[in-house]
């Protein structure tokens, strides 16, 4: 009599799920549900910054994969909660780290651009050296930092601008103000890569079932470069808005944390190792404002 053996199906927890990441992972997480159990957690139900919620999160449900998703990113409010951006963004992300390592887990680890200070007129490479120009920056950095030295088996995922139906973002930003005002100043010389995070999310999802893993740094994002002002200018467009779009300089528009001046990343590493192809941003964006503006 021959046995059936039932394979038990892979474990994925997905922390920080209420925000735009995990939403779109939790959107398609049906298309897998016949390959993968996922777990969902927020804040609410699993604080990273508390080591023993986080030992205790692992011992019970011993995921295979451990998206981390979660983040405190808050960019000007960070200069001074100082203590806060570090507990999320660095600290729990050490302790997330060492639970995957104690449980052989893999962490795929989100990250970003604003690790560098955007001073150079060139992509950035993942080998590229970091120096990010604000609080926010610096406590991403030292999760890295931490991901990667703690469990060996990460994957950390640099990307930018992320925009999605869910949440605040830029693109909702944008189609608010164009209903309330007939003219906008827009900053003109920031450049950078705006990153759909439903595209996002496939790539992960990608990188998860992809046999032959390699782990470090990556960078995903659309492509290719831009500035705020002609990402507006695109969202004004596939939105039919007649608002008025005006340049203005980094100067013209001043923040408590000050931005990368030019933060564009290449996507090379993750194209040749995981053969994802990122898509033109401008394909991306249409699609979510057409999603957008039928809601």
């Amino acid at each position: 009599m021959s046995k059936i053996i039932k394979l038990q199906m892979k474990k994925i927890a997905v922390l920080g799920s209420n925000g735009q990441l995990g939403n779109c992972i939790r959107k398609i997480a049906p298309d897998f549900e016949n390959s993968y159990e996922f777990i969902f957690t927020d804040s609410q139900t699993l604080d990273i910054t508390d080591e023993d919620q986080v030992s205790s999160f692992f011992y019970d449900n011993k995921p295979d994969y451990c998206i981390n998703a979660s983040a405190y990113t808050a960019v000007d409010l960070a200069e001074k909660e100082i203590d806060k951006a570090f507990a999320v963004n660095a600290e729990g992300v050490g302790y997330l780290a060492q639970a995957c390592a104690d449980h052989k887990s893999i962490l795929i680890h989100i990250s970003t651009d604003y690790v560098f200070d955007g001073d150079t007129n060139l992509p950035y490479s993942e080998d590229d050296f970091t120096s990010p120009t604000g609080i926010y920056g610096e406590s991403k950095r030292k999760g890295e930092e931490l991901a990667l030295e703690i469990n060996p088996r990460t994957i950390v995922l640099r990307t930018s601008w992320l925009y999605s139906e869910f949440n605040k973002n830029f693109v909702k930003t944008m189609l608010n103000l164009f209903s309330q005002k007939d003219e906008l100043g827009i900053v003109a010389d920031q450049f950078g890569q705006p990153t759909n995070a439903n595209d996002l999310a496939e790539a992960i999802m990608d990188i998860v079932q992809n046999p032959n893993k390699s782990f470090g740094v990556f960078h995903f994002s659309n492509y290719p470069e831009t500035t705020w002002f002609e990402f507006a200018k695109k969202i004004a467009e596939f939105s039919n808005s007649s608002v008025q779009l005006n340049p203005l300089t980094t100067e013209q528009y001043p923040t408590p944390a000050k931005r990368p001046a030019r933060s564009t990343m290449s996507l090379d590493k993750i194209e040749e190792i995981y053969k994802i192809e990122p898509k033109h941003w401008e394909n991306s964006l249409e699609e979510s404002v057409r999603i957008l503006t039928q809601q």
